[in-house]
């Protein structure tokens, strides 16, 4: 028996059906029980599944490369059936060293991100809150600032010192975060308040180390706008360790997430330890965002979209938001990536793609939840 199928303990708490033993209504109560309730439908998770696919296969067809779409094709039907290839060897190259990583890498990215603000949402319990509440984004920025302007030289390394210093900022930051926060209470309230101190703190020592050498700030200002400049498949193999883990754990948590918007009393009475299903909720998304924000720079509001999108489309329960926005956020950002590198002739940082759709969300977001979060 889990702690979903166990009943209440108290008569005069909220029954499964929304009301209390007295007969009355407990609107939010019967909201978190219905969430607790829902399952993900195959089918919901069938068409994320396509959406992928075909986003991934018309990012891979269309480029800047004038390889033409349907010799592209051609070449993906040569690569799984035998066949004798279309293009030549260095055609070949540019479809599968340098568009395909860049994809993927892409659509790890973006699930990291979507399901880390799933995550994020759910344990704060706070529609607004996304991957970067806790410091990741600041002390990454802070880490690869030192890195560009300290040691701008450096080469030789196995792992780029760029994304090897972003992600060792990103978690220093949600890790200060998370220390300041549980020595000032142990409520979500008091963490998030740490969030915004060392945020504003770091940013501030990186804005201090960015001065020592002005001549980097063109390459600062490029990272944090986020981009996926990459070539071969090393960004990739270095993101999948931390990424593939924390959305295995994401995901196995996403039902505790729903017990939780039940309230810290009633998940305890069902045999939850609320305190630990946050400590591991938000350890694995931060892990997952800074092992994202070490390869793409800062690439915001897809924390928000997508998982807002997805409880639009499919319904409220993080059993269904968790692994959809992992879908969801790969798509989102693959699809972002093949406009930032095809709308101009020059490519567009990949952050002002998303800033451009995640912007006016945000506000339809802050406006449709106005009065409502606590």
């Amino acid at each position: 028996m889990t702690v979903l199928d166990r009943p209440a303990r108290a008569a005069t708490e909220p029954h499964p059906d929304g009301e209390r033993a007295d007969g009355i209504a407990d609107p939010e109560r019967a909201d978190a029980t219905a969430r607790a309730t829902t399952r993900l439908r195959p089918g919901a998770l069938l068409v994320a599944l396509l959406v992928l696919v075909a986003v991934v296969v018309l990012a891979l067809v269309v480029g800047a490369g004038e390889l033409g779409w349907r010799r592209v094709l051609d070449e993906l039907v040569a690569q799984v059936t035998g066949t004798t290839s279309p293009l030549s060897e260095r055609e070949a190259a540019i479809v599968w060293q340098l568009r395909l990583p860049r994809v993927l890498l892409a659509a790890v990215v973006g699930a990291a991100l979507a399901s880390a603000g799933a995550a994020f949402q759910g344990v704060f319990r706070n529609p607004l809150a996304e991957p970067y509440l806790l410091g990741a984004a600041a002390g990454a920025g802070l880490g690869a600032t030192a890195v560009m302007v300290l040691a701008p030289a450096v080469t030789g390394w196995v792992i780029g010192p760029v994304p090897l210093a972003a992600f060792t900022g990103a978690l220093t930051g949600v890790g200060l975060s998370w220390v300041l926060g549980r020595s000032a209470g142990s409520g979500t309230a008091t963490l998030l308040l740490a969030g915004v101190a060392v945020t504003a703190f770091l940013t501030a020592v990186q804005t201090f180390v960015q001065q020592l050498n002005t001549d980097t700030i063109d390459e600062v200002y490029t990272w944090t706008m986020g981009g996926l400049n990459v070539t071969g498949w090393q960004d990739l193999w270095l993101t999948l360790p931390y990424v593939v883990p924390a959305l295995v754990v994401l995901c196995v948590c996403a039902r505790l997430l729903d017990v939780l918007a039940l309230g810290d009393a009633e998940a305890a009475s069902l045999g939850l330890r609320p305190g630990l299903v946050r400590l591991v909720s938000l350890g694995a998304a931060s892990l997952a965002t800074a092992a994202a924000v070490a390869v793409s720079g800062l690439i915001g509001f897809v924390g928000i979209v997508v998982p807002h999108v997805v409880r639009l489309l499919a319904g409220a329960s993080y059993r269904v938001i968790v692994p959809l926005s992992v879908l969801g956020g790969a798509a989102f950002l693959v699809a972002a990536d093949l406009l930032a590198r095809t709308l101009m002739p020059g490519e567009l940082p990949l952050g002002v793609v998303t800033a451009f759709a995640g912007a006016p969300f945000f506000a339809l977001v802050l406006r449709t939840t106005r009065g409502r979060t606590p």
